[in-house]
């Protein structure tokens, strides 16, 4: 699929790919953008055979036990070709019938976060799940590659772990900053939140420039013609915001994300991971 606007759905084969067709599909809609179904197969999957060949070298054993594994790697690979090839097929089904305009399928060979920076051109929004096949099996509540892969993209994530459920009230945590500035431009000119009521929130340090910064942002988007409620709440930004989403019944919520070195992040924790494992809604993170 050749397109400048499309909407990407990076899928692994846990019970998590539907999720995200089912918001890319809903997103592809809003859109009328052509969505695109991608499975990457690990190139290096840590896999053996099992066996013990300790005992196998012998006279030409050597060689015959190197061909014989390297037959049996390229029978793995025609497999898992071969079953990713019917799981993009379900999941591009799925997706027509979920209303998206368009569907394409793409498998690749390769490490996640290195084949997603190679597919960013084109891409108008990315979904993934916050969760994947590993976090599936750990029992994680983050995905380990999720961070990774916010900070290799610059294109707006939707990561979304939850069944389905169409958004009906969108919540911008916004800062002030030049990340959420640019989030409020996005709701602004795009079909994908329109008609849906906005619950601005400002929350964090007392900031003197805060309420002029409010203004502006809630300007933008009555502009365009958003019902527009703004809220200026003091306090840690992370139970702000949290509380709020109860309290207004957010359905979506959109924000910067990783704003901070991935060393200050592994020295003081990340306020975007935090997020993402307190919420259960999806979330349009921002870079």
């Amino acid at each position: 699929m050749n397109n400048e606007n499309k909407v990407l759905a990076c899928v692994d084969r846990s019970r998590f790919a539907e999720y995200v067709v089912d918001y890319a599909a809903w997103a592809a809609q809003r859109m009328n953008a052509p969505l695109e179904l991608l499975h990457i197969i690990d190139r290096h999957p840590e896999k053996g055979s099992g066996e013990d060949h300790s005992g196998a070298i012998g006279i030409n054993a050597q060689e015959k036990l190197l061909s014989r594994l390297s037959d049996e790697d390229e029978a793995r690979a025609r497999a898992a070709r071969e079953q990713g090839r019917i799981f993009l097929n379900e999941l591009r089904e799925r997706a027509l019938a979920a209303g998206a305009p368009s569907v394409d399928v793409r498998q690749r060979h390769g490490e996640l976060e290195e084949t997603l920076v190679e597919q960013e051109t084109g891409v108008r929004l990315l979904v993934l799940g916050r969760r994947g096949k590993s976090a599936e099996h750990t029992q994680r509540d983050l995905g380990r590659n999720v961070e990774r892969v916010v900070r290799a993209l610059r294109k707006p994530i939707l990561a979304i772990t939850e069944s389905f459920r169409v958004p009906r009230r969108v919540m911008i945590a916004f800062d002030g900053g030049i990340t959420t500035r640019r989030g409020v431009e996005l709701v602004a000119g795009s079909p994908l939140f329109r008609d849906m009521p906005i619950y601005l929130l400002m929350s964090g340090r007392k900031n003197a420039n805060a309420s002029t910064q409010l203004e502006w942002a809630a300007a933008k988007l009555r502009a365009a013609e958003f019902d527009t409620t703004v809220a200026l709440i003091p306090g840690d930004a992370e139970s702000v915001i949290a509380n709020a989403m109860q309290e207004q019944a957010i359905d979506l919520l959109i924000m910067g994300a990783y704003n901070h070195s991935p060393l200050r992040s592994l020295l003081l924790g990340s306020k975007t991971s935090d997020l993402l494992r307190s919420s259960k809604i999806p979330t349009l993170l921002l870079r």
